[in-house]
């Protein structure tokens, strides 16, 4: 018992947190309040002019005769109808614009915020959840001020002034209604903490379903090939049915609800009938009165189920907001303050850098290595080494643990984040291409309008003019998504070629033909020559026999530098690079011991 009530203060607590929190996001979007305030304006009208017709219509009950209708009455009624339509129109349609409008500048705000999150959080997070974020538990938001939030404060004012007006009407009647008022209470508070529990679950569950569908379709080529439709369907039906299950949950609460309060209003309508049809018989009630009585009841009882239904509605938004509030308070790529930006082409030095991607599990181990400018340095070594992980230090998608990267003896943290990695080009194995035409590709990310003529020659170099060219649209073809209407060594040197627009000072060349076929390798090679004249350049491979003309090769092995020097170097003094070339060369010649020239 003592534990319940604990969970029951728990969940109070929780609450009314949430609903703080949900104020502090609703204002941090800076909502029109001019539009809101002019709403809500006019809602107050109209709720005030709805409590206004159940005494006109008294007014005209009593006055009726078979001789002579009140006109004046009937004419202060149909304005009283007409000025209810009118201002619930507008009001509606500002509600509306309003929650339009904030739910726009959130969605804003989450997406930069999304875009400035630094890489461990993608490494954590998937993809579905954060899109979920971004628009199911933002469409919650809308929901509720467009449909609830105003309208909570119009529909106090109908119960209060209805409340009042009933007592004046007659207090005996009105004292029995307000004796359901507490077990209306008692139904809703443990109703709205089953909902807010539920709706959680079901925005989780929303947001894996968004996952799988966004993982499964993103790769339907390997699961095509792979044959594996039945077990993405099977996964895919097992969040749906979860969904279903919660969904059926909420339905019961609903079905629960509506009923009962069906029930209620019905009770206390005979109750009101039945004593208020004997009060109008001794003379202490008009017809007029118990006629004004009934409709004001339905004025005042209509709210008060509203009021049910926005506090199961807020119960949900509640949970949405906690998860928004958890990406917007996430810490953000660091934005150094400083206005320093790295100028011409220095050399790159790490200095004892340690880091891991998981505590307590080292990745790179003291790394301590010079990169010189405007040379190409290769690193080699097998997988899991740390190859790429050193390019991501490099980027500044992570940072070390311990120890630095400097920049003509500058740490690289010291520069604006824009600044630094507007330096750094970047062609990696899959090359990934954005959806649009190859001139928004080439040009992505550039940061200024290139002419058609810096494309042109851009594309020259990067050896893509020949086959863009001989498509139907030229630089203006679609590339799908993924570039996936592209073959690999296409996409390469489109992303060669997009590299040599931005000009980099620093080129960095991730396996950039380890997928490629002899021919577009070659091509690409060629490219990448272009590319690399007059840069510094740092190249991770596999394949040694591309490397070997390399002036720095940099062997790592489990996260330590192991060798440095040129080919004929390590093949005299390192062991492990020596068997490496000897197993490559064999595999590529046939014969032992043999080399490129």
């Amino acid at each position: 018992m003592e534990e319940q009530q604990q969970a029951g203060q728990a969940e109070s607590k929780i609450g009314k947190k949430g609903f703080k929190d949900f104020v502090k996001l609703i204002a941090a979007t800076n909502p029109p309040k001019l539009i809101l305030i002019i709403a809500l304006i006019l809602t107050l009208i109209q709720t005030t002019a709805g409590l206004i017709v159940p005494l006109m219509t008294k007014g005209l009950i009593d006055g009726l005769t078979m001789s002579a209708l009140n006109k004046s009455v009937i004419f202060l009624l149909l304005g009283a109808f007409v000025i209810q339509a009118i201002a619930s129109g507008i009001s509606i349609y500002m509600l509306n614009y309003a929650g339009q409008r904030v739910v726009a500048t959130l969605r804003t705000k989450l997406w930069n915020k999304v875009l400035s999150l630094p890489m461990p959080y993608f490494d954590r997070n998937r993809t579905g959840d954060t899109m979920s974020r971004i628009t199911n538990d933002t469409s919650q938001i809308m929901t509720l001020i467009a449909d609830y939030l105003v309208s909570f404060v119009s529909n106090i004012v109908a119960v209060v002034g209805g409340v009042a007006l009933l007592f004046y009407l007659d207090w005996v009647m009105s004292l029995i209604i307000l004796s359901l008022v507490p077990l209306t209470l008692l139904i809703l508070l443990p109703v709205g903490r089953k909902m807010y529990k539920i709706s959680k679950k079901q925005q989780d569950e929303m947001a894996g379903l968004t996952s799988v569908l966004s993982q499964v379709i993103g790769e339907i080529r390997l699961v095509k090939a792979y044959g594996t439709e039945k077990q993405e369907a099977e996964a895919g039906d097992s969040r749906i049915g979860k969904m279903f299950a919660f969904g059926l949950q909420e339905a019961r609460i609903l079905a629960l609800i509506g009923p009962l309060f069906t029930f209620v209003m019905t009770a206390v309508l005979v109750v009101i009938l039945g004593v208020g049809g004997m009060r109008v018989a001794s003379g202490l009630l008009s017809p007029g009165e118990l006629v004004a009585f009934i409709l004001l009841l339905f004025q005042v009882i209509m709210p008060m189920g509203q009021f049910t239904t926005l506090y199961s509605r807020l119960q949900k938004v509640v949970g949405a907001t906690e998860r928004i509030q958890a990406i917007l308070a996430h810490e953000e790529e660091p934005r150094h303050s400083t206005a320093i930006a790295p100028k011409g082409n220095e050399t790159i030095t790490f200095n004892n850098l340690h880091f891991s991607y998981v505590t307590g599990e080292e990745v790179l181990h003291g790394i301590n290595l010079t990169v010189p400018a405007r040379k190409v340095t290769a690193i080699v070594g097998p997988s899991g080494s740390g190859k790429s992980t050193l390019f991501s230090l490099l980027e500044q998608f992570y940072l070390p643990e311990s120890g630095s990267i400097s920049y003509g003896g500058q740490a690289i943290t010291d520069y604006s984040l824009a600044s630094w990695r507007s330096k750094i080009g970047y062609v990696s194995q899959e090359s990934p291409l954005m959806a649009g035409t190859i001139k928004e590709n080439m040009t992505y990310g550039l940061g200024r309008e290139a002419s058609m003529d810096e494309i042109r020659q851009a594309a020259e170099m990067a050896y893509s003019s020949a086959f863009i060219d001989k498509l139907p649209q030229g630089y203006d073809t679609e590339v799908g998504e993924r570039g996936i209407k592209l073959s690999g060594g296409q996409r390469q040197r489109i992303a060669i070629a997009r590299a040599l627009l931005r000009s980099p000072d620093i080129l960095l060349l991730d396996e950039a033909t380890s997928s490629l076929d002899s021919t577009s390798e070659h091509e690409v090679q060629q490219a990448l020559s272009n590319l690399m004249e007059g840069r510094t350049t740092v190249v991770i491979a596999h394949r040694l026999s591309t490397v070997v003309d390399s002036d720095q090769i940099v062997v790592l092995e489990q996260g330590h530098v192991t060798g440095t020097g040129t080919h004929a170097e390590l093949i005299s003094n390192h062991p492990v690079y020596r068997e490496l070339a000897q197993k490559q060369f064999v595999a590529q010649d046939g014969k032992p011991d043999s080399e490129p020239e």
